[in-house]
C-alpha cells in the first residue's frame, strides 16, 4: 500500500512553515519526512506524518489549501551505488521521478526516500524486483 502525502501550498513568508508546523504539533500529529520548495509567492510543502487522515481533517479546519496523494516510501541500500540502484532501475524501466526526499526517523541504518512518481504501480513493480525494500504503513510509527 503506498504511504499517504499531504502537500500543502503556503504564501512564501515569514512564519508560514512554522504555523503549519506549530497547527501539527499541538494535535500531536509527527513529521516523518519533510520537502519544503519555493515559487517566487508561493511555497509547496511535502508532508509524510503519523496520522495523514488526521492531518487533513485539521488542514482543513483551519483552511489550507492541501491535497493527500500516494508516494513510495523505500530503503536505500546501505552500500556504495545504494541510491543508484533505485534511481537507475526506475530510469531503465521509463518512470520519472517528480521528486524524492528523506524522512527524519530511520527504521534501521538504511535511509528511507519518499518518492514521487508518475507511475506508481510500474515503481513499486521496479523496486521490488530489483530487491528495494518498501516501506509502508510502518512508516506513521517512525
Amino acid at each position: 500500500m503506498p504511504v499517504k502525502q499531504i502537500s500543502v501550498l503556503l504564501d512564501n513568508a515569514p512564519g508560514t512553515l512554522a504555523r503549519l508546523s506549530n497547527i501539527l504539533d499541538n494535535e500531536d500529529i509527527t513529521t516523518k519526512a519533510m520537502l519544503a520548495a519555493s515559487v517566487e509567492q508561493q511555497s509547496t510543502v511535502r508532508l509524510v506524518v503519523n496520522d495523514p487522515d488526521r492531518a487533513a481533517a485539521v488542514l482543513g479546519s483551519f483552511g489550507f489549501n492541501f491535497e493527500v496523494s500516494p508516494v513510495l516510501a523505500a530503503e536505500v541500500p546501505l552500500h556504495p551505488g545504494g541510491m543508484n540502484a533505485i534511481l537507475k532501475c526506475l530510469s531503465v524501466a521509463d518512470v520519472n521521478i517528480h521528486y524524492l526526499y528523506t524522512t527524519i526517523n530511520r527504521l534501521g541504518r538504511e535511509t528511507i526516500v519518499i518518492l514521487g512518481v508518475d507511475d506508481l504501480d510500474e515503481a513499486r513493480k521496479v523496486l521490488q524486483r530489483n530487491w528495494i525494500r518498501l516501506i509502508e504503513d510502518e512508516i506513521y510509527s517512525l
